[in-house]
């Protein structure tokens, strides 16, 4: 889902650490941890193609370890490289994808370069132009025919030649683009090149019939209007085939997808012999979903593999995960059993198995040691607040924990299933990078990064569980001034998000999550955050709480973090303000209205007010429509509730927002102006939901001052 693209990803599990004198600026606060605060990683990790070593970027090239001998040897440096330029040197190392010790590939300078090692040089072995417009590029498994897209149109190119793949002259007609319904259901991708390479599966969108919303650039004069297409909940939706591009034979294949116009073609998998597509086909409803079997040739239905239902909504995000060498048995990820689980299917016997079960997700499948009948994954086995590395045997269903460190752990495993690379953070650990070997369960440090933020005044954290009104505990974190006085009172500003798709409160450093709430520490705050039902990583049944009536829930919960705060002798309960964006700005500003007496002051970015005119893949899943749910929807409806507002409000929102469009505070200021209620107002231009750089410390110092104005004596 897009509603969190301007979190601010508030993260935690806190300790107490040795105040130093040095603060933060509001760069830094914003910014720092992307710039001079930033903790050393490796970059661009991969593994060998043999699995004997690995490779990183540096500065200046690229390094390759063995990790038999720790023995470190140049891959790749800028200087060999722009040896075969006979113009337009590179700056940087680009990003080199290695198909070997001695080939790879990169895309640089509007062309695509494979190059090949020469005794102690790399040459170019080959190159093709690309229009300066390209984008989405996906190679092929044969590492030299890729397809991309222009505009919106998809091509491929092969061995020097590019073919037009799809000549639609209506730019609302998209081939192979990555934002087929609105990138919901884990889609990243538009195009789906065939294990063999010698087809490509690719999207073809047709929105014509979705309204034209109108998107104003302002940095112009006069401004420009940039229509879009923008399917908002109960309305029309843009309707979705999928197209088989055969290589050899230049021709076109569409999969014969029966069901409504408007459903959604999710989990699009090829069987690892190229025979066929699978794809999951979701009603519109988004509570019925087929796995389908297509011949890739035909086209034609072979067989429904299986169907999910529900009666709220399903929502694959995975595609299949076929077993090594095997055409026929594969993994599909479900949520079925209320977390998300593995499961062994076959297209012959159907259910195999379920291979991981428990109170607790599989969040990344990483791979195979098929000698060992073993698969990795990354869970929340151990807590929510944690992802932690794994092994299972699929046969005897044997399960083995990999690492051996609180936090936060992501993983990259080697193709032969021998190494895995184990990458993680926790409140006290900026960042640890090792190599563990699946064999032995050794592991090997490979990077201790140093703690960037060591001189700086910090502040204790907590760690708070609560109770929502069932018993569900709730995670969150208090944030302590760094001068804190058990004697005195402070104001509290309490940060949310409590929308689905994102979790503030993990095991991850630093312990507050974002240097900014340090920074109101350090300038006499307390913060405080909590993950409410709806939020992720906790299974379906704490999602799906907040399922039809946006709003409620959440803020039931929410107000346990109030009633605990208010609990605390400390906390100055005349001086509490709220701040939160997207989903949390829409948070922020129901609060504001529907529980007018609880904060004084908050601060709402880019908030949904009115959810009728927000996306239909995520409003709909959530609320089904505003025709099946009027009640829902009116009381999540911020409109009609202005009136109620009691204190300080102050709204942000970007002009050129296309994710939560303006016009949701546009009309929530007319309903301010035609109930005469003061509130203030900041936008700011800007085209995505999130603002970076300069513009974000500008931003970021608006909402300080804003909290400071009113909540501080």
């Amino acid at each position: 889902m897009k509603l969190y693209k301007f979190s601010l990803l508030m993260v935690v599990l806190g300790s107490s650490v040795l105040a130093q004198t040095q603060k933060f600026t509001m760069a830094e606060a914003v910014n720092g941890l992307r710039t001079n605060l930033a903790v050393k990683n490796i970059s661009q990790f991969s593994w060998s193609a043999d699995s004997k070593s690995y490779i990183q970027a540096v500065k200046g090239g690229y390094l390759m370890t063995d990790l038999k001998t720790n023995k470190q040897d140049t891959l790749v440096s800028l200087t060999q490289l722009n040896k075969s330029f006979s113009d337009a040197k590179l700056k940087a190392v680009p990003q080199i994808k290695f198909i070997s010790g001695s080939n790879g590939y990169f895309n640089a300078n509007n062309k695509m370069f494979w190059i090949e090692k020469s005794g102690n040089d790399w040459k170019i072995k080959t190159s093709v132009a690309l229009d300066g417009e390209a984008s989405n590029m996906k190679m092929f498994g044969d590492n030299q025919t890729f397809a991309f897209t222009v505009k919106n149109n998809l091509y491929v190119s092969k061995n020097g030649k590019t073919v037009a793949v799809t000549n639609d002259s209506d730019e609302n007609i998209i081939n192979g683009g990555a934002t087929v319904h609105r990138n919901e259901f884990g889609i990243d991708t538009g195009i789906f090149p065939a294990p063999n390479s010698e087809a490509v599966a690719f999207y073809r969108m047709d929105q014509t019939m979705v309204a034209d919303y109108p998107v104003i650039d302002w940095s112009v004069t006069p401004a420009v209007n940039h229509n879009i297409k923008y399917p908002m909940a109960g309305q029309k939706s843009h309707e979705v085939t999928l197209g088989v591009y055969n290589v050899k034979n230049q021709s076109t294949t569409f999969l014969n997808i029966e069901g409504e116009k408007d459903q959604y073609l999710t989990a699009v998998t090829w069987s690892p012999d190229s025979k066929y597509i699978f794809v999951g086909v979701l009603n519109r409803g988004q509570n019925h979903v087929k796995m389908n079997q297509y011949d890739a040739a035909t086209g034609n239905l072979v067989k429904t593999l299986f169907e999910e239902a529900s009666d709220k909504y399903v929502e694959p995000q995975h595609p299949l995960t076929f077993f090594p060498n095997s055409n026929t048995d594969f993994i599909w990820q479900s949520q079925r059993t209320g977390y998300n689980h593995l499961f062994h299917y076959s297209l012959e016997k159907g259910l195999v198995a379920q291979i991981t079960k428990g109170d607790w997700l599989v969040t990344d499948i990483l791979g195979f040691n098929e000698k060992k009948k073993e698969i990795y994954f990354t869970s929340t086995k151990e807590t929510p607040l944690e992802k932690h590395l794994y092994k299972i045997n699929w046969t005897n269903f044997k399960m083995q924990r990999m690492d051996d460190a609180s936090g936060v752990h992501t993983g990259i495993l080697s193709s032969d299933g021998n190494y895995l690379y184990d990458t993680y953070t926790n409140a006290g650990t900026p960042r640890s990078v090792n190599i563990i070997n699946t064999n032995t369960a050794k592991s090997t440090n490979i990077l201790t990064a140093e703690n960037t933020l060591k001189n700086y005044q910090r502040p204790e954290i907590k760690n708070v569980e609560l109770k929502a009104d069932d018993g569900t505990p709730l995670y969150g974190k208090i944030i302590l001034p760094t001068d804190f006085d058990a004697g005195k009172k402070y104001p509290v500003i309490v940060y949310l998000y409590n929308g689905p798709h994102l979790q503030l409160v993990t095991n991850t450093f630093p312990a507050s999550g974002n240097l900014w709430y340090e920074y109101m520490a350090q300038n006499g705050y307390i913060i405080f955050t909590m993950d409410g039902r709806g939020s992720a990583n906790r299974g379906m049944k704490f999602e799906q709480a907040v399922f039809r009536n946006l709003g409620t829930t959440e803020m039931n919960d929410q107000m346990k973090g109030v009633d605990y705060l208010k609990s605390l002798p400390y906390v100055d309960a005349q001086r509490m303000g709220i701040h939160g964006w997207s989903f949390g700005g829409f948070m922020t500003t129901s609060f504001m209205l529907r529980k007018p007496d609880v904060f004084k002051v908050g601060v709402a970015g880019g908030p949904v007010i009115d959810w009728k005119m927000y996306e239909i893949m995520y409003g709909e899943r959530y609320m089904d429509t505003p025709e099946e749910n009027p009640l829902g929807y009116a009381a999540a409806n911020l409109l009609d509730k202005v009136q109620n507002l009691k204190g300080k409000l102050l709204m942000i929102h970007g002009a050129q927002d296309d994710v939560v469009v303006w016009q949701h505070s546009i009309k929530f200021i007319k309903s301010a102006v035609d109930n005469g209620v003061q509130l203030d107002y900041f936008v700011y231009p800007g085209h995505p939901h999130n603002v970076i750089g300069k513009d974000r410390v500008h931003l970021m110092q608006k909402v300080t001052d804003y909290f400071d104005q009113y909540l501080k004596k």
